[in-house]
């Protein structure tokens, strides 16, 4: 049998990329296994990475990504159903191809954001009809007419996020779903003038790629940009059938060096608790792999 890997990364966004990266210029025996369903590939543009002042697409991200990897020589395969500890490692069942060991594990195996139920339009976050990060590119929606789909305290908070920061012309949205909320809260989106609407809607617009206006019971609502704040899905299966910790909103829990409360599992990216941003994965997927490499015996010919 083949000796295990040094690190096995599961997922192949910008975080598990950088990983990989930094594992394979550590000279470390690295495999990256790759979904293919990366959340940055539905990112329009970002302007938020630093070189790129122009924005640049989350696919071209990877793609440059998976170029500057493929030098190394780092092998890429498809999805991990199934991971297990193996004595003081891991071993990982590929959907196609023999089980993995591994003497370390990185997931950034990512999350998924909470599609919006919009009428005869499904996977409108995908399609990019619907943007989901304002933090990214709120910026380009400065004084336009937002909305923002969601509810109870998540969708309270990205409204008056974008109503503080970018647009006076906010409205939240929650598709028929009462708002429940306390008065402070209610006070708040009045001072920042954030409409709320608890109407359900019955059609919609669509124009140049993104949804322009929404039909409610007797009134139009017309916009220029709409956003979802419904939340994320976080990809932690593999992670749970291990036993490591999540917090309430089900991220994994990470200590300063990026591992989880499994000896030897790693996470970074969107999967780990924090603020969900493909600089900040980036940031966790190079402490993660420094620490994985510090923890690696030395090579043969090496000093402790």
């Amino acid at each position: 049998m083949q000796d295990p890997l040094d690190a096995l990364v599961v997922g192949g966004g910008p975080a598990g990329l950088t990983a990989a990266l930094y594992l394979a210029r550590f000279r470390r025996r690295v495999m990256v296994a790759d979904a293919g369903q990366p959340r940055a590939a539905w990112i329009p543009a970002s302007h938020n990475i630093p070189f790129f002042a122009d924005g640049i697409p989350g696919p071209e991200i990877l793609a440059r990504q998976r170029e500057h990897l493929s030098r190394y020589r780092v092998p890429v395969i498809g999805r991990i159903v199934a991971l297990a500890r193996q004595g003081r490692g891991f071993v990982a069942t590929p959907e196609a191809g023999p089980p993995i060991r591994a003497r370390h594990v990185l997931l950034a195996t990512g999350a998924v954001d909470v599609e919006p139920d919009l009428p005869d339009l499904p996977d409108a976050v995908r399609r990019g009809l619907v943007r989901y990060c304002p933090v990214c590119d709120g910026f380009e929606s400065r004084d336009r007419r937002i909305a923002v789909i969601g509810h109870g305290a998540q969708g309270a908070a990205e409204a008056l996020f974008l109503a503080r920061s970018y647009a006076e012309d906010v409205t939240l949205l929650t598709l028929g779903r009462p708002m429940e909320m306390d008065d402070a809260m209610r006070a708040r989106l009045a001072r920042h003038r954030v409409r709320v609407v608890e109407r359900p809607v019955v059609g919609l617009d669509e124009r140049d790629g993104r949804i322009s206006a929404l039909r409610l019971d007797g009134e139009e609502l017309r916009f220029d940009i709409l956003y979802s704040a419904l939340g994320l899905r976080y990809r932690t299966q593999l992670a749970e059938a291990l036993g490591a910790d999540r917090d309430a909103k089900g991220a994994l829990r990470v200590d300063e060096g990026m591992q989880t409360s499994v000896p030897c599992l790693y996470a970074a990216g969107d999967v780990v608790a924090g603020l969900d941003q493909i600089v900040v994965g980036m940031g966790h997927a190079a402490i993660a792999a420094t620490r994985i490499h510090n923890a690696c015996a030395p090579r043969t010919g090496e000093e402790g």
